[in-house]
């Protein structure tokens, strides 16, 4: 249960009469209901306030639940004195500290009372009188605050006046619990707004004077604890937003860490896998399929910060796949005067979104342009990475249609031949998600205009290799429990 839904609980229980008990001493509601018209006889015979016309009685059908024996329901407009708001002309209205404070609406509304308006008038139609309540009648209707001062009023304000002792704090959470049914009273297109009459006809109940003092420090007493609630609340709501994220990343880094699933000693080892990607690879080199890059140095002990698994495999990005982009100027001498308007797509840095590939696309070129350009085009499944801007994002391409690299974004094609997987394109993703893979990933960024790393840097990228049947199974536990997670969210 939410604060305000706890507050909305104590109101309804105060307007039913179950939040505190009842005392034959303090007199009957139908008792304090005719000291009230004897007072509104004494100020209309003063002419303080006007007589208006008798309201209708009430019918069994408008009373919304029971109440106790000593309470009696009547309309709002029997027990309090009523001023709809009428706005000064706006001419004198002003800023000037000669003028009475103006208010139009619920603008400087506070917790319980109002604040101070800087608008003020020489001219004010109706004035709202200290210690009494003032009622929002246009959008958003409902909304209450005590006055402890004279104002001015416009039409978008009610002053409610409690009569036969009433006093302020009581008038002004008795009409709190009608909020909703001045709403769904509430009229108009432009705005809607509730009338003098809807304020007047509303139904509510009436408990003694000295009960109501009583509620009313019931109530305060309540809310006070309802704050300290709202604190631990708040706390709690802030952990379950985090919980499902900070789960996910203990998941992903259990996963790298080999602590997601048992090691098998019969699947292998990741040197072994390692061994064939370095055939595969000298093979490709010698074929001519793909360029010899530089030798990087040795990765020490003290650039690996944790323990893997034995039968894992520590090395580079660019051990186990192809890292390239579209040099600028490849764009510039192929791409700038070649695009058209259907063709073969180009991947931008924008095109990776939140893990996410959105493939709507831009910019195409044609598939002789693509052809002239192989090391950048996107044939097969690979991952796909912004190098400026969104860095540190990542997501699969499926290989569904032949595309192309456009600006700012970088292609990681894991050496894996048409006959043999070494490497699952899912479990890098993985990896590079976790809060190590991105700090791998990002550790070497530029603060510039936008954010950049070096296609190199990516090359750099430390990465640990299970056996692929492990691989397999790290990515079936990853997919299984990350839902899980989201469903925490709901």
């Amino acid at each position: 249960m939410t604060p305000e839904q706890l507050k909305a609980s104590i109101l309804q229980y105060a307007i039913q009469g179950k939040l505190v008990e009842q005392r034959p001493e303090e007199g009957t509601g139908e008792e304090l209901y005719q000291q009230i018209q004897a007072e509104r006889q004494r100020l209309i015979q003063e002419k303080k306030i006007k007589k208006g016309k008798p309201l209708a009685e009430i019918s069994e059908d408008e009373i919304p639940f029971d109440i106790p024996e000593s309470w009696k329901w009547t309309r709002l407009g029997n027990i309090f004195n009523l001023i709809m708001g009428q706005s000064p002309d706006g001419k004198s209205v002003s800023e000037s500290p000669d003028g009475m404070e103006f208010h139009q609406g619920k603008v400087y509304f506070g917790e319980d009372y109002i604040g101070k308006s800087p608008q003020t008038t020489n001219a004010p139609q109706k004035i709202a009188e200290p210690n009494s309540v003032l009622l929002c009648v246009r959008a958003p209707v409902g909304i209450v605050n005590i006055t402890n001062r004279k104002l001015c009023i416009g039409r978008g304000l009610c002053d409610v006046v409690p009569l036969g002792g009433m006093n302020e704090k009581f008038s002004l959470n008795w009409l709190r619990c009608f909020k909703n049914a001045f709403i769904k009273k509430a009229t108009g297109t432009t705005f809607v707004a509730i009338t003098g009459d809807t304020v007047k006809n509303q139904v509510v109940p009436l408990p003694p004077l000295a009960e109501q003092k009583r509620i009313v420090a019931k109530i305060e007493e309540l809310l006070l604890l309802v704050d300290r609630y709202a604190v631990a609340y708040e706390k709690l709501e802030q952990f379950n937003a985090k919980f499902p994220e900070d789960m996910k990343k203990s998941i992903l880094q259990y996963a790298i860490q080999g602590k997601l699933v048992e090691q098998r000693t019969e699947e292998g080892t990741g040197e072994e896998l390692y061994q064939q990607i370095q055939v595969y690879k000298k093979n490709l080199i010698k074929d001519g399929r793909l360029k010899k890059t530089r030798a990087l140095e040795p990765i020490s002990e003290a650039a690996i910060p944790f323990d893997f698994p034995q039968p894992w495999k520590v090395c580079y990005i660019d051990d186990i796949a192809f890292v390239t982009k579209l040099a600028g100027f490849e764009y510039t001498k192929y791409i700038a005067d070649n695009l058209v308007a259907d063709g073969i797509p180009l991947f931008k840095g924008k095109n990776v979104q939140n893990g996410k590939l959105v493939l709507s696309f831009e910019s195409y070129i044609p598939k002789s342009i693509s052809d002239e350009l192989p090391r950048s085009q996107i044939a097969k499944k690979c991952l796909l990475t912004p190098y400026v801007g969104t860095i540190g994002n990542i997501a699969i391409f499926d290989g569904s249609f032949k595309a192309h690299l456009g600006s700012n974004v970088g292609k990681i094609e894991l050496l894996n031949s048409d006959i043999q997987t070494f490497v699952l394109e899912e479990y890098v993703l993985w990896y590079l998600k976790s809060t190590y893979g991105y700090a791998e990933l990002t550790k070497h960024k530029k603060a510039t205009a936008q954010e950049s790393i070096s296609i190199d840097a990516i090359r750099n990228v430390i990465i640990a290799i299970p056996p692929l049947e492990e691989q397999y199974r790290i990515v079936a536990k990853i997919e299984e429990l990350l839902p899980l997670c989201d469903r925490l969210r709901k």
